[in-house]
């Protein structure tokens, strides 16, 4: 067991507290500690409250005491930003957004905290969740605890960089195109892309899921746990289901794992990458798996269609504000969305209908397989100053090749770490499943995560 509680498991604080050998208080206090010690460089949290973490671990020593200890109780935890808390304003990452508390708890935010989780803060993203990056125009930037001169990733930036740092074991962040699996392959840690509406969320829109990142597999399925419970505010949301979901066994000897190494369109695969995928699939094949070339299926129509449709996306929100308001926006950002403006209705629906066309290949192109194996980008991670890799607003989403077509196909993909760089920097393998199938990638994770050949202590600020 480590002998900082900072860096226990959810699991493992979960037994101690049940046998009260640890109090909630206690490691409240250690991840505070954490904190205190690392957020001054990090620069990973927003709305930070020590005082209210505190008051909710006492309670929650209270129950633990009297026998009557919730499912996740005393577990401390952060929220992405965009997910509302009560009484907390939302600025989606911009200084364009006016501080408004939010009047209730969102779905994710609501079902933790009925389960007795210590909510330590929110976490970072970047203006609009529309960046793979750190960069904000009303957060300060964040950073990478492997590598403060790199980029975390986004938009769930600030929930990979504390996920790695050990600011709890529990982190939520949200996903549209790759904004879990991608800080989370930056970071090195766990991130899970569920299947489009199995963890209800509030907005919902085409796409968007929130998803848990955490320091082991294991984690991430006591969060689901929680984060899976039905919300009538969610009008997308799947049939809700008792699964178990820490059940993490599974038999590799005769699954049909496919390997996808080319994404199809995009900056080049890093060559240190390609070689960390091809040594995971060879170790599931000598565990007993089948393997079998996914051939590339995005296509530069279809990733410029989705380019389309989000840049007037942007517009609509970005276009109403008075010049004053837009000139608070990232100017990156600002210079994106401002290609969506003149865009005709037909040039919209056109990009809209390619990312239907990109739905359709995704499921043509891994149906066939139990699970397929990607990287989760072209590149490790980047600059901290820059809002993508290649920092080109007029070419966004040249590393969301691997990521983007299952948001759109609804299916549920992990990013977990497959090892390191020569330099030091954490490698992303992406695990994908067929539609609906979240347990399954769970399971298939869990797996690698014991096999993985190169596993290094987490980063010391």
């Amino acid at each position: 067991m480590p002998a900082d509680l900072a860096d226990w498991s959810a699991s493992d604080l979960l037994e101690a507290y049940s046998r009260r050998t640890v109090s909630p208080v206690d490691v409240t206090k250690a991840v505070i500690a954490r904190i205190e010690a690392y957020e001054p460089r990090l620069q990973a949290l927003y709305a930070y409250d020590p005082d209210a973490a505190i008051t909710s671990a006492r309670e929650s020593e209270q129950r633990w005491m009297k026998g009557g200890g919730r499912a996740l109780d005393g577990i401390p935890a952060t929220i992405k930003e965009n997910i509302a808390t009560k009484g907390t304003p939302v600025p989606l990452g911009t200084a364009a957004r006016p501080l408004t508390p939010a009047t209730e708890d969102a779905p994710p935010a609501a079902r933790l905290r009925e389960d007795g989780v210590v909510i330590l803060a929110k976490t970072t993203m970047p203006d609009y969740g529309m960046l793979s990056s750190g960069l904000s125009s009303f957060h300060p930037l964040a950073r990478n605890p492997w590598d403060l001169s790199k980029n975390p990733g986004g938009s769930s930036a600030g929930a990979g960089a504390a996920a790695a740092a050990g600011y709890g074991p529990f982190h939520i962040g949200t996903d549209i195109g790759g904004s879990i699996r991608l800080p989370a392959a930056w970071c090195g840690v766990f991130g899970l892309k569920p299947s489009f509406g199995r963890i209800p969320i509030d907005p919902t829109y085409y796409g968007r899921v929130a998803g848990p990142m955490t320091r082991s597999v294991r984690d991430a399925a006591l969060m689901m746990m929680s984060l899976t419970r039905p919300d009538a505010r969610d009008p997308m949301s799947l049939p809700y289901g008792d699964w178990p979901w820490l059940d993490l066994d599974i038999d590799i000897r005769g699954l049909k794992i496919g390997v996808m190494m080319e994404a199809g369109v995009g900056s080049p695969l890093d060559p240190e990458i390609r070689a960390a995928v091809e040594k995971a699939a060879k170790i599931f094949e000598h565990a007993g798996a089948a393997i079998e070339e996914v051939k590339p299926f995005i296509t530069r129509e279809m990733l410029d269609g989705l380019d389309d449709f989000w840049r007037q996306r942007a517009w609509m929100d970005i276009g109403g504000l008075s010049e004053e308001e837009r000139a608070r926006v990232l100017p990156y950002i600002l210079q994106w969305a401002e290609g969506g403006k003149n865009l005709s209705g037909a040039q919209v629906y056109s990009g809209m209908n390619q990312m239907m066309v990109m739905r359709h290949a995704a499921v043509a192109a891994t149906h066939r397989f139990d699970f397929v194996l990607s990287p989760v980008a072209p590149n490790v991670a980047y600059e901290a100053e820059l809002a993508s890799p290649i920092h080109d607003p007029e070419k966004p989403f040249e590393h969301i090749g691997y990521t983007v077509a299952f948001n759109m196909s609804d299916q549920p993909a992990a990013s977990v770490n497959a090892g390191f760089t020569k330099a030091g920097l954490p490698i992303g393998l992406q695990i994908i499943g067929r539609r609906f199938d979240d347990l399954g990638v769970l399971r298939l994770s869990h797996a690698w995560e014991k096999k993985c050949p190169d596993r290094r202590p987490w980063p010391k600020l």
